[in-house]
């Protein structure tokens, strides 16, 4: 009897796959509103999300992330084993597979690409591969990444966009003398291995992408994915336009929906109003060094810090600009990034206090200074404003300056500005890669602010190498205190990403980890 029930049981399993599979379409060009364009497509030489959500579409990893940002599953590796010492790392490649012109991924172009990407003259995130002190070849299939150190975070780090893998040969041949000048030059026209194909890029308009004939995943058909022929990115920094472009049917997808308008698409007849679970975090970050533009800083004032972000009534924000959504960030990492402490928000709100810290500062009367925002962001404007009506009551003049997203890019990493709108979405489930960037001075700067503590320093150094969970655990809430108290940012709210999509599309993802995977993606022909 139990297997006549069994029999039973998976014919209609597989029945039920079969008709899944049958209601998959092909075919069909999928047009996406984005916020910002792209500025450089190399997976190495970058840090900017506009970048990064565009790379996972064009490039693959030898790992990738699960679907919740917190596991690993096969991609350009189908295998992998830690040492028992922890000090190397096997790993099996996928046969057959190929980059986007047909060509071959060798060995050999996996060996380059991790090298590449763990050089310390190549961009930010090399330090994701700072324990690596080789990569050699594992016979004719396969490498071996040999550490100089144990690496708690060794084989998330094989997920990240930076480690995608590149053809070697392709890339040398590209104009230029220097690594970046190739960069600059293969970037213009990439040969990746990921779902699609960059087929024209109008900078400043709209960026096309073309299904990747050599992809090596399958879909439920059994065929190749991608489903779609390709996608269409339209540049539409406006958020009312984007929103307008979505409801007319000019537009099939759109990113960063304003969450003033999350309720109302809801409710919209033929469009799906997704929130996705996220790492995001959204805050301001200050330059904090003693002087900016020649003159005295006040936000180089621990003190001055403290009082604005006592000032600033977090859970008044969530509500303005959220419509609640948004919950209080408890750290400068989201409460969903492993090893993160704290509950609540880091400063509640608290208006006394903040006026007597001004006045211990020394700026009892206030000062001037200024934000960068992103033009026709409601999100950011919204923040702006709900702050400059809360400074003023500390005697803080707060001018916004509306601006486009590369001006603003440029200048924060130039150094030259004085406050500006942040956020910030992991790549991997580790707190290594935003304490690199927020907390870890010798990176950038400790986010481009100037900001510098030894202890926090050493703290992050030693917990690159520790492999025990509690210790590790122990130095990332000593940081997190250290940074809390201490740091360059006004920590406002986490939030889902909320991405808006007409109804016919399908099977489009945006994991925690901010990749937007377009590879499953399909949608009904009308």
């Amino acid at each position: 009897m139990r297997n006549l029930v069994t029999a039973a049981l998976t014919a209609a399993l597989l029945a039920g796959s079969a008709s899944a599979a049958l209601s998959v379409e092909r075919g069909g060009v999928l047009h996406y509103g984005r916020y910002a364009d792209s500025l450089f497509l190399d997976p190495v030489l970058n840090d900017a999300n506009v970048d990064i959500w565009i790379l996972s579409n064009l490039y693959d990893t030898l790992i990738l992330p699960t679907d919740d940002g917190k596991g690993l599953e096969p991609g350009l590796a189908t295998e992998w084993t830690v040492a028992d010492d922890g000090l190397s790392v096997d790993l099996t490649l996928r046969k057959g597979a190929m980059f986007s012109d047909g060509s071959p991924i060798t060995v050999d172009d996996v060996i380059w690409s991790l090298k590449r990407a763990a050089n310390p003259d190549n961009g930010i995130w090399n330090f994701l591969l700072g324990s690596v002190e080789d990569v050699v070849a594992k016979g004719d299939d396969g490498i071996t990444i040999k550490l100089k150190h144990t690496d708690p975070a060794i084989l998330p780090a094989l997920t990240v966009f930076n480690t995608a893998i590149m053809p070697k040969k392709q890339f040398e041949a590209a104009e230029g003398d220097t690594d970046a000048e190739k960069a600059k030059a293969f970037a213009e026209h990439p040969v990746g291995s990921g779902p699609f194909v960059l087929k024209s890029w109008q900078r400043g308009s709209t960026m096309t992408l073309v299904k990747n004939e050599h992809y090596w995943d399958k879909g439920e058909d059994g065929k190749p994915l991608p489903y779609l022929d390709g996608i269409e990115f339209d540049l539409l920094p406006d958020d009312a336009t984007r929103i307008l472009k979505l409801q007319s049917g000019e537009i099939d997808g759109a990113e960063l929906i304003p969450y003033a308008r999350v309720e109302e698409l809801k409710n919209a007849e033929g469009i799906d109003m997704e929130l996705f679970p996220s790492t995001r975090v959204a805050n301001v970050i200050m330059n904090v060094r003693p002087q900016v533009d020649g003159k005295d800083n006040p936000l180089s004032n621990e003190k001055v810090r403290q009082g604005m972000n006592y000032a600033a009534n977090k859970q008044a924000i969530i509500q303005i600009v959220t419509h609640g959504v948004g919950t209080p960030m408890s750290s400068y990492m989201s409460s969903a990034t492993p090893l993160h402490t704290g509950e609540g928000a880091v400063y509640p709100y608290d208006l006394e206090k903040a006026k007597a810290l001004m006045k211990e500062a020394g700026y009892e009367d206030g000062f001037s200074t200024s934000i960068l925002i992103l033009a026709g962001s409601q999100d950011e404007i919204g923040s702006a404003t709900a702050l400059q009506q809360m400074w003023a009551q500390i005697g803080i003049k707060l001018e916004l300056q509306q601006v486009d997203n590369a001006t603003r890019t440029q200048k924060y990493r130039d150094g030259e500005f004085t406050m500006r709108a942040g956020a910030w979405t992991d790549d991997i489930a580790d707190p290594n890669e935003i304490t690199s960037y927020y907390v870890y001075s010798p990176n950038i700067d400790a986010v481009h602010s100037g900001w510098k503590s030894e202890k926090a320093d050493a703290l992050f150094e030693a917990s690159q190498k520790e492999v025990d969970q509690k210790k590790r655990a122990e130095q990332y809430a000593e940081i997190q205190k250290i940074y809390n108290a201490t740091g360059p940012i006004i920590p406002l709210y986490e939030t889902p990403y909320p991405v808006a999509l007409r109804d016919k599309v399908h099977g489009f993802l945006q994991i925690p980890l901010g990749n937007n995977v377009f590879r499953a993606a399909w949608m009904d022909k009308q």
